[in-house]
Formats: C-alpha cells, structure tokens, sequence
C-alpha cells in the first residue's frame, strides 16, 4: 500500500524560462510577460486518467481496518470521498487532468497548457484552480499578514545564531527525502513546526511568536515549516501529489523584493513573491519556482486542507494520518484504542502557553533543550 503523499516531500513550485507562448508576470499591479521554455513544456505529462470503480477493502489488509476505522467514527454518507480516495491509493490509482476550463479565464490549448493535475493521493470532486485570488478575503490570511512584521522579525533573530538553533532544534533546515521529491534539488530546505496536524514542540517553542501567529489564525493548516532556497537555484515542473490540501505562502525574506528575481509558477501564470503578500495555490497543479538572485530566500509555508471539504472529511482524512502514525487505533481491544485515541488527541495539542523564546526560559525554570530529536520530517 501506498502512503498518502501530504508529508512535505519538499511542497513549492519552479519558474521556467522561454517558449513560444507566453506567462503573465505580475509585478506589483502591473502583468509582465515572460517566455516558458520549449524543455520545460516537454517535462509535464499530458496524459490523462479516469477513476476506476471501487469496492471495500478487505478487512484482513491494513488499508481495510483504515477503512473500517472510519467507519465506526463516520456515516460512509458523510465521508464517500475519502472512502474512494482511500480505495483509489489501494488501487495505486494516480489521478491526471487537463485542468485549464476550471480557471478564469478558462484555459482551452490543452497541448501547450501546464495546467495539468498530477494527483496519486486524490479526493473526487474538488475544484483545481492553480492561484486562489480571493486569499485576502479570508480571516485566517489577514490575520498572517498582520503578523507579517512579528513573524520577520523573530526568523531574522533566530537565524543569526544558527549554531545554537542547530543544537537546539530538531532536524534542522531538512532536504527533501523522498525520490518523488527529488525535483527540488539540493536548494531547497525546511525546518518544520507543524507536520500532519501535529505540532514540532522543539521547534515551535523556538519560534513561539510565529508558532502562536498560526494558531491564533484559525488558519486550517495540516503542515507549516520555513522554507529556504538557495541563490541561482530552480525547482523543476512537478506535482505535490495531493489535491485536497492547497499551499499558502507568507514570503518572509525576499532578495530584491519586487524585482521579479525569486519567482514561482503555478500551471500557466508566474507571479514574483513579495514580503509579507500572503498568497494560495494548488500545488497538485504542475508549478515551479526559481532564485534568481544572490542571496538565499525565505518563506513561511502552510499546507491547508482544501476548501471543498466537509468538517467529517477533513476529520476522517486526519484519522487516516492518525492511523498511519498510530497503528494501534486499529487495535481490537478497546482499552488500547482508547489510549491510542489520547495519545493522537495529545499529539495534536498545541504545545506553547507559558513558553520563552528562542533558547529563553519557561515560567518557573529554566529552558530546555529539544529532546528526542528524530529525523522523521518527510518520508
């Protein structure tokens, strides 16, 4: 069996540059065209699939007492397309899609488009639009770009003992780890707080002001971490694999800001980061993304559960998370599921209250150093 792929393999998209039609830039209000290369178009699959039919899984398999999990806590009403996302992984199913009609403007050229969908983990019936323009509208975003300044100003501290955040956090400005995600290349690093729905304590507890910047957002955030690029660095075309979470970025240090030297590319339109501009898009949509300049970039990185979602599927794909982390909620005895129901609820609390910063001192004693440290950030 297949695990879902919403556990960071490395998550941004890549710039490309020239081809015979042509990517509207935006640079501040004003739209810049820029050339896709000829190799770039070449490396996305046009290709196209259709789900299978499914049926339930057997209960003798591991992904069938997944299955039957959500079944003793969900109606299968409530939750049909988790249950069929659910089978379709069984099935090493791997969801591709000509997605341009469903952007605005629609999107007709089908043979030079990039607006296609690559999605092995892959929840029926929601929408792919590549850049969600309404981000500004939503309180969890304006509640970010008002910690913008806080959130800036408490990475550029850390970060200038990076040493002592070295020994202190756990695992560190992480590369990718997976082959999926080896299209990121050797620039790109993340230092994760939040992963799967639940909370890094080490690494939140040295960004507290950042880590309580998400919290309080109400932002539905199943992943957070900073990310960081290299200068003169590019990620190439490639999919996240999951189409029922969206990216969302708070661009924290941007070389040349508003010079359209740090760029990313989401199916056909390209658009520069600029600090502190909050921004939404699909990344299950073929992207990319490009350094530009000669100095390293950083951003914070959310991944949200997608919009279309009901409150029970965002449940039930959680459980799923759950089960994969905590194999004995599948357990038949009941005392054992209920431990193993504490400990996941615990696991997903958030861990600051009375905490200092970085390297700072808890109320009424001293701080610690992060235990325990693992290398499990993305598999």
């Amino acid at each position: 069996m297949r695990i879902l792929h919403l556990c960071l393999p490395g998550l941004v998209g890549a710039y490309s540059p020239a081809r015979p039609f042509r990517l509207p830039l935006r640079r501040g209000g004003i739209i810049q065209q820029l050339p896709m290369s000829s190799g770039d178009v070449a490396t996305i699959d046009r290709s196209t699939t259709t789900p299978p039919t499914t049926s339930p899984l057997s209960p003798n398999t591991f992904a069938g007492q997944v299955e039957q999990a959500l079944l003793s806590k969900f109606p299968a009403s409530k939750i049909e397309r988790v249950l069929q996302s659910w089978r379709l992984l069984e099935l090493d199913y791997e969801h591709r899609e000509f997605v341009g009609d469903q952007q605005s403007p629609p999107i007709t050229d089908a043979e030079t488009s990039r607006c296609y969908q690559h999605s092995p983990s892959y929840v029926p019936g929601l929408k792919a639009v590549a850049w969600w323009d309404d981000v500004d509208d939503l309180p969890w975003a304006k509640a970010l770009s008002k910690s913008y300044p806080a959130i800036r100003e408490e990475f550029l501290s850390v970060m200038l003992n990076p040493d002592k955040l070295e020994s202190e956090g756990n695992n560190i400005w992480a590369g990718a780890l997976t082959t999926d995600a080896e299209s990121y290349g050797e620039g790109w690093k993340t230092l994760v707080l939040l992963n799967r729905g639940q909370w890094d304590e080490t690494n939140a507890k040295l960004f507290p002001v950042t880590s309580k910047a998400i919290h309080k957002s109400g932002v539905p955030a199943a992943e957070a971490f900073f990310a960081s690029m290299k200068p003169q660095t590019s990620i190439k075309p490639h999919s996240d694999f999951t189409n029922f979470v969206l990216t969302s970025h708070v661009p924290l240090v941007i070389p040349e800001n508003g010079n359209n030297k740090c760029r990313l590319s989401v199916g056909d339109e390209t658009r520069q980061w600029l600090e502190g501009n909050v921004i939404l898009f699909d990344t299950s949509i073929y992207h990319d993304a490009i350094n530009d300049s000669d100095e390293m970039r950083y951003i914070l990185m959310l991944r949200i559960w997608h919009p279309d979602l009901t409150t029970e599927e965002r449940e039930a794909l959680q459980l799923i998370y759950d089960c994969l982390e905590i194999p004995e909620l599948l357990s038949t005895d009941p005392g054992t599921v209920q431990m193993a129901e504490q400990h996941a609820k615990m696991m997903r609390e958030f861990p600051l209250k009375d905490t200092g910063g970085f390297g700072g001192k808890k109320a009424g004693g001293k701080g610690k150093k992060g235990k325990g440290k693992t290398k499990k950030g993305r598999r």
